[in-house]
């Protein structure tokens, strides 16, 4: 089911902390990625965080995910 999402950008660099309303997507992931044109996750530290993504299934329910940039693995194999 695809809904509607906002999508908050919250870097540093953002004017006004930017807010884009995305349509046609399935995930907040993919609003994100549509948004801003970045491959977000949603775990991360603080200071990687880039987006806070709503969307409303309910109108009593209003659900909320942040995201973050996906950080390169330094763990060695």
């Amino acid at each position: 089911m695809a809904n509607s999402y906002r999508v908050v950008d919250l870097r540093p660099t953002a004017e006004d902390a930017a807010d884009i309303v995305i349509e046609g997507v399935k995930s907040p992931e993919a609003a994100a990625k549509q948004a801003l044109g970045l491959d977000l996750v949603r775990s991360g530290s603080r200071k990687d965080l880039v987006a806070q993504v709503y969307w409303q299934l309910t109108p009593e329910a209003k659900n909320m995910v942040r995201l973050y940039s996906r950080v390169a693995s330094t763990r060695r194999r």
